[in-house]
């Protein structure tokens, strides 16, 4: 019965590491290109923003489910790498997050694209840690 257990519950993680990589592919490459190529381009900052925002926590969710199923399938490493990449979409919800206006001195700059790359470069980041992952919960390390 365990055996069985541990078979399933490492298909489950591989089954959700692999919809997290979708989902984060669409977030970081899909919707930018369409975005930049219809929008112009604070329009599309905006809405390349919106999409990093909204899309990071399910991301984070699919791979924290993975995480815990990895771990209970033996695959321990699969399991610590998807955990990292959780962590790291987590950190794309703070690095987007919106900042009081009396946190930059005054006069200063809010320079959003520079969030939008920093945000848009942990989650390629940490898609190739999620892949990685998914290598390792298909072999079952």
């Amino acid at each position: 019965m365990f055996e069985t257990i541990r078979a399933v519950s490492g298909s489950i993680s591989v089954l959700l590491i692999g919809i997290a990589i979708g989902g984060a592919w669409v977030c970081t490459m899909v919707g930018p290109n369409v975005f930049y190529d219809k929008l112009d381009a604070s329009r599309a900052n905006t809405q390349v923003r919106a999409l990093l925002m909204s899309g990071s926590t399910p991301v984070a969710g699919l791979l924290l489910a993975a995480a815990a199923c990895a771990v209970l399938s033996g695959a321990i490493g699969a399991g610590v790498l998807a955990l990292l990449s959780a962590i790291g979409f987590f950190i794309n919800r703070w690095t987007l997050a919106p900042h009081k206006r009396g946190e930059a001195p005054p006069g200063a700059r809010r320079r959003r694209k520079s969030q939008r790359l920093v945000a848009v470069g942990f989650s390629l980041m940490f898609l190739l840690v999620a892949i990685v992952a998914g290598i390792l919960a298909m072999l079952g390390i």
